[in-house]
């Protein structure tokens, strides 16, 4: 199989697996049964259909398919080279982070696990009765995703994988997308092994975070769509459409990318029904057909369907039916039924909607650059955080402070998956490139434009849309950690500056070289030291540092946060031997960033049903909650202590213990209440 074949079938798996989610919540069977009866229908529809299918889906005629052994001498070859190598090193780390530790990302405790465990529990989607509005209004991309592993394996471990498979694919796509935009070979290959590098992609690639994964999605789309111009295959056109669209479905902060893959699809259109693309947009037809560029596996010369317009326009419909299914689009009318605004974003907290859209451009900029060029060993980040909004022009501080949510300018010590953009290396070098190839004899050479059946002005539009893209998205969000909301920006924001002509120069010189191998070693100590997957005793070391120098504080601190990403994934595990046995249903009363998780273990065995400050007793008790879990944090926030909220409710204190589940708030207390 090729290449392509596998981000085929990573597409496909993704659609099937969402449209798996959406439908079977319709019929109220989002169970182990549900899911079976789904994937023997479809396969049965696949096979059935195969005939029929299987001109659509023969070997691209790009190139000759290889015998396997050829293509497996081929892999051994490409991963002699030292770069490749040191992405394989990176991939195996990445992996067995993955497999020793569980999930510990943020997002994903707080509400992305904890939703689709609340749908299995009901069987269907549902609107969660919760103050945590992010169970509810967000995308459901990596939910669905995640949604069969969970409710299988019964067990949040395997999550990862669906970051780490896609992460195997980035360089491969990253170099097929550059090159067919005009990004010299030379360039393109040192890069795609680059990218990966990036704190965001690596970090995330042995996470449950839904920020990187769908790159691949967004490299796919546009990828398929320029193989589409060379061979007017509407089977590739159709794979770029299920790319769009689960790039959108992953998260709604995706959706000005929209835009470059639209420029390139647009003329293409007619090939869904059978027709060629709009004369008006191409400027000449391939300079080799279709017919004869390729073999298929018997040796036979490559065909295209022989169908009528019918049935091609017929199953296009089918993809786009398809493709609308498993995009944001489910996720924005259900917003709509139950919050009247299509994002959710009236739900959201102050300073995620941006109220000046200038501020937005300039004040994204400014935390762009903080987040992706600070230093990933950074000392000093507890004074940064307490002393910025101080020292720094209060010219530039009081728009900020309207516009922007709360912690905007907060970076950590160490890059981490919940706040790590491209980070230091990948960015440094990719700015002293750009800087090196703007002094070379010719700034920007159109040369390979002229071997590419695509029109220039759909090159030109891919190049300078992923930034009006960004634009775009600077205009609107407010948000604190953009650096990693905008990881699939990062490929085609840079596809501008590596088409620059000095880049091939550039990428020849010692000094350049030298830097690479700089930056191949920050992300090896960077993915080590991690706090959520250290792949070195930190907590045995720390420990004894931290003994023999108790004045120390930066070595306290370091053991508190390794300490308490340790137990992240289990944070409130004091609290299980508190309930009684075989409880099938308990109430948390916590703040929307508490994490619940814990209660819900093992899996399967036990529903978590929210409560609010405000509820009646009536109203808990008629949700047939015996047990309540109470955050004492959450109480303080609002004014109230645990006698209080037991005097309103009529409940009875069963048991206080403590817990850390932020290093910020340090140990909090935690109560059990029993409702009279």
């Amino acid at each position: 199989m090729s290449f392509p074949g596998f981000v085929r079938i990573w597409l496909w798996l993704s659609a099937l697996a969402t449209a798996a989610g959406w439908l079977l919540s319709a019929v109220g069977q989002l169970n182990r049964s549900g899911y079976l009866i789904f994937c023997a229908v479809a396969a049965a529809v696949g096979l059935l259909a195969r005939s029929q299918l299987k001109a659509y889906f023969e070997p691209s005629p790009e190139r000759r398919l290889e015998p396997a052994a050829a293509n497996w001498k081929k892999l051994r070859r490409r991963f002699s080279h030292a770069l490749p190598l040191a992405f394989a090193l990176l991939a195996v780390l990445v992996f067995v982070g993955g497999a020793l530790y569980p999930p510990s990302n943020h997002t994903a405790l707080t509400y992305r696990t904890e939703r689709v465990l609340h749908w299995l529990a009901e069987g269907r989607w549902h609107w969660i009765y919760t103050p945590n509005h992010r169970l509810n209004n967000r995308a459901c991309g990596i939910e669905w995703l995640s949604a069969p592993l969970l409710l299988f394996t019964r067990s949040d471990r395997g999550i990862f994988l669906l970051n780490f498979l896609p992460f195997l694919l980035l360089p491969g796509l990253s170099f097929s997308v550059w090159t067919r935009l005009g990004v010299r070979r030379r360039v393109a290959w040192y890069w795609m092994w680059l990218l990966p590098t990036g704190y965001c992609f690596l970090l995330q690639a042995g996470s449950a975070g839904n920020d990187a994964f769908p790159t691949v999605y967004a490299l796919a789309a546009v990828d398929f769509a320029c193989r589409a111009w060379k061979t007017r295959r509407v089977a590739d056109l159709w794979h770029s459409s299920l790319g769009a669209a689960l790039l959108v479905g992953a998260k709604a902060s995706n959706l000005p990318l929209l835009l470059p893959w639209g420029i390139l699809v647009f003329p293409l259109l007619p090939l869904g029904w059978g027709g060629k693309p709009w004369s008006f947009f191409t400027q000449r037809e391939p300079s080799c057909p279709a017919e004869s560029l390729a073999s298929n596996r018997a040796g036979k010369a490559f065909r295209p369907p022989q169908s009528t317009g019918l049935l091609t326009g017929c199953l296009t419909t089918g993809v786009a039916l398809l493709a609308l299914l498993v995009s944001f689009l489910p996720t924005a009318l259900l917003n709509i039924k139950y919050c009247h605004s299509w994002s959710g974003m009236q739900l959201e907290r102050a300073g995620m909607d941006m109220k000046n859209p200038i501020v937005g451009i300039w004040g994204n900029a400014l935390l762009f650059l903080l987040h992706n060029f600070i230093p990933p060993v950074f000392p000093f980040a507890h004074w940064w955080n307490a002393s910025a909004l101080t020292f720094l022009p209060q010219t530039i501080v009081r728009p900020l402070v309207a516009n922007f949510e709360q912690s905007f300018h907060f970076v950590g010590e160490l890059p981490t998956e919940d706040w790590a953009g491209l980070g230091f290396g990948t960015s440094v070098l990719l700015a002293i490139s750009a800087a090196a190839s703007l002094f070379r004899k010719h700034l920007w050479s159109p040369k390979p434009w002229g071997e590419s059946v695509i029109p220039r002005f759909c090159l030109l539009g891919a190049l300078i849309t992923p930034w009006i893209a960004l634009l775009a998205y600077s205009m609107k969000s407010g948000m604190v950690t953009g650096a990693r909301l905008i990881s699939p920006y990062y490929p085609f924001l840079f596809t501008a500056l590596l088409v620059l002509q000095g880049q091939v120069e550039v990428v020849r010189r010692i000094w350049w070289r030298v830097s690479v191998w700089c930056v191949m070693a920050l992300a090896f100590t960077v993915l080590i030291v991690t706090p959520g997957r250290p792949l070195w005793p930190a907590e045995t070391i720390l420990s004894h540092l931290a003994k023999e120098h108790p004045q120390n504080h930066l070595l306290s601190r370091a053991r508190n946060v390794y300490a308490v990403y340790a137990d992240r994934s289990d944070p409130l595990a004091c609290i299980r031997p508190l309930l009684p046995e075989g409880l099938h249903q308990v109430g948390f009363l916590g703040n929307p960033d508490d994490i619940d998780i814990s209660l819900w273990r093992p899996f399967g065995t036990r529903r978590v049903l929210h409560v609010l400050l405000s509820d009646p007793p009536d109203k808990i008790r008629e949700r047939g909650l015996e047990y309540v879990v109470v955050g004492g944090f959450n109480l303080g926030e609002n004014g109230m202590n645990i006698n209080t909220w037991l005097n309103w409710t009529h409940a009875q204190l069963v048991a206080t213990t403590n817990a850390t589940l932020r290093v910020a708030e340090g140990p909090q207390p935690w109560y059990v209440a029993r409702l009279r």
